[in-house]
C-alpha cells in the first residue's frame, strides 16, 4: 500500500503539482492499478517462450539497375542551388 509520502515522491519524479485533496484519490487509485498488475503476475505463470516468425530477406534483389547518372541533371535542376554537380546547401556551424 503506498503512503502519501510515495504519491509525493512520484509527483515529483513526473514533474506534476497535484492538489491536496487528490492525492488521497489517486492514491487510492495506483493502489488498485498495483493490486491488478499483482493478479496478473500470478496468472501469467513463469517466463513466455519468444518464439520468432519465419526469417527471411524483404529487401528487393537490386537487378537491372539505371545506369550511374542518368537523373543527374534533372534531380539537379529540382535544386535552389547548385555548384558544378552537386546541391549547394547553407554551411552549418
Amino acid at each position: 500500500m503506498l503512503s502519501p509520502k510515495d504519491i509525493d515522491n512520484l509527483a515529483e519524479l513526473a514533474r506534476l503539482d497535484i492538489p491536496a485533496d487528490e492525492k488521497e484519490t489517486l492514491r487510492k487509485e495506483v493502489d488498485a492499478i498495483l493490486g491488478y498488475v499483482s493478479e496478473v503476475q500470478k496468472l501469467s505463470g513463469g517466463e513466455v517462450k519468444k518464439v520468432a516468425g519465419e526469417v527471411r530477406n524483404v529487401m528487393r534483389e537490386d537487378v537491372n539497375p539505371h545506369l550511374s547518372g542518368a537523373y543527374t541533371e534533372e534531380l539537379l535542376a529540382e535544386a535552389p542551388r547548385r555548384q558544378d554537380n552537386f546541391v549547394k546547401v547553407k554551411k552549418i556551424l
